[in-house]
């Protein structure tokens, strides 16, 4: 059982090298995303207001 969990520890720390990599891509794609999702939002609500919905 001991292996097991060593083993997972040396998986969990490999993928940890991946972030320096990265930098700051992840944070902006996720930002890039909520911003697109917050102006399609957006759009919806002026449709239905302009079109009298609720």
């Amino acid at each position: 059982m001991t292996e097991f969990w060593t083993g997972l520890g040396d998986f969990l720390q490999m993928t940890f090298q991946i972030f320096p990599a990265l930098g700051n891509t992840a944070n902006l794609v996720f930002l890039l995303v909520g911003a697109a999702a917050f102006l399609y939002w957006m759009g919806q609500l002026v449709k239905f207001k302009r079109a009298g919905e609720q």
